[in-house]
């Protein structure tokens, strides 16, 4: 069942919004040749503690990270290490997510390490310009394939492949609620989409082949071909007129 939350979880899952938005920003700003990954980690496992929120996503279903940092043909969910230090050209993905008293927000960018060649720009661009696709059709009496429709397209239309295995949630509560949030679908098909409801909407998109798998530390996903990756997402509230974004600066 698709939640509806009410105006207090709102603000609730707003506030988490706010410190997702922070981090990010503050992440990105220390974002440098010769970081490592596990800095980045530290520096925000700081800011939750000084906002009185928790990481979403430390020890979920056993991810042994604050939040998640993935570097060129890494998809999602790399765990932030000592030994993995960024380099000119890189790009990089930060995931986080905040439990803020029981209420969540998640949210991702990628960026690139200084200069990075024209195309690793456009599907940094691509990807980007999809979340907002999708962000800009969730709304109420939409269908959610309206939204996973919008995405696909525009990344597809461009070159570029979306990765399938992965997909978009309903938040609150809990960091993953129902519904699934695919970045492909059929439009005029799915819930229909109501005020009141929350997701993440995060498409997540391969320079070359969709194909994707989990390395052997058990979580980090990279696109099987080696190809760049990227990943964006917001977690947003459906609303009577365009939706509200929840984890903007």
């Amino acid at each position: 069942m698709i939640s509806i939350k009410s105006a207090n979880e709102l603000s609730l899952m707003r506030e988490a919004g706010r410190i997702v938005a922070r981090v990010i920003s503050e992440l990105t700003s220390l974002i440098k040749e010769g970081i490592s990954t596990y800095e980045l980690g530290e520096r925000a496992e700081e800011i939750f503690r000084s906002c009185g929120a928790n990481s979403a996503f430390k020890n979920y279903r056993g991810f042994p990270g604050v939040i998640c940092v993935s570097v060129n043909e890494e998809l999602i969910h790399g765990i932030p290490r000592r030994e993995k230090i960024l380099r000119e050209g890189d790009i990089v993905s930060l995931d986080v997510g905040v439990d803020y008293r029981g209420f969540f927000a998640d949210a991702a960018i990628t960026l690139g390490l200084g200069k990075i060649n024209t195309e690793a720009k456009r599907l940094i661009e691509t990807t980007r310009g999809a979340l907002y696709a999708g962000i800009n059709t969730a709304r109420a009496n939409a269908h959610l394939g309206d939204v996973s429709y919008a995405i696909q397209t525009y990344v597809e239309e461009r070159g570029f492949s979306v990765v399938k295995e992965f997909v978009g949630h309903g938040i609150g509560s809990k960091m993953h609620e129902e519904p699934e949030v695919p970045n492909f679908g059929i439009p005029g098909h799915g819930p229909v989409l109501k005020k009141g409801m929350t997701l993440a909407i995060e498409p997540m998109v391969n320079m070359g082949d969709p194909g994707v798998e989990i390395l052997s530390d058990g979580w980090t996903v990279v696109s099987k071909d080696r190809s760049l990756t990227a990943h964006f997402e917001h977690t947003i509230c459906i609303d009577d007129a365009e939706p509200i974004i929840l984890t903007s600066l």
